[in-house]
């Protein structure tokens, strides 16, 4: 007699990177976290821009996925840790630069506070690079802290142009010469 399968629960997580080839290492993380045991990609946004936080350094590539896991949130950090370790993730500075940054922000709607991990990630709605490909994906989320949908924490956010769709970037005009 066989077990039954265990329970899906939806996921929804950052991914952000700012150092070597960020859009081929966040499409391949991406690739990565569909093919891991237990993971199955549903979604994911489109890209978006961001400036970097803390020390000077080149702005981030930034997005969200929406994924369908049977891990326990404590395994999921674990396996989303080995995809940034692959991808060059070194550790040692806050706010430093970095390949790959995968944050977990929902776990369905789990509110969780240990020394490892805290659900939903606490900083998420300060975070407009969070927010609005978030907010692109699953505008019906609803926050179980505050009771807000990620759309109402989107449009309160008051830097949104502290974020630009990648997309946007292809289709600028040039700056005109002096």
């Amino acid at each position: 007699m066989t077990a039954p399968p265990a329970a899906s629960h939806p996921v929804a997580l950052a991914l952000g990177g700012n150092l070597g080839d960020s859009l081929r290492l966040l499409e391949t993380a991406l690739d990565d976290l569909d093919h891991a045991p237990g993971l199955r990609l549903q979604a994911r946004s489109s890209w978006w821009r961001s400036r970097a936080v803390g020390p000077p350094q080149p702005d981030y590539l930034n997005g969200c996925a929406l994924l369908d896991t049977h891990l326990s949130p404590e395994a999921l950090l674990e396996v989303m840790q080995a995809i940034e370790l692959r991808h060059g993730r070194i550790r040692r500075e806050r706010w430093g630069p970095r390949t790959l940054d995968l944050d977990l922000i929902f776990y369905a709607d789990l509110r969780l506070d240990t020394e490892r991990l805290v659900l939903p990630h606490p900083r998420f709605r300060e975070r407009a690079f969070v927010l609005m490909p978030l907010a692109e994906l699953s505008p019906a989320w609803v926050d179980p802290v505050t009771g807000r949908t990620v759309a109402e924490l989107a449009q309160a956010f008051e830097d949104q142009d502290s974020v630009w769709p990648l997309e946007a970037e292809r289709h600028r005009s040039p700056s005109p010469a002096p």
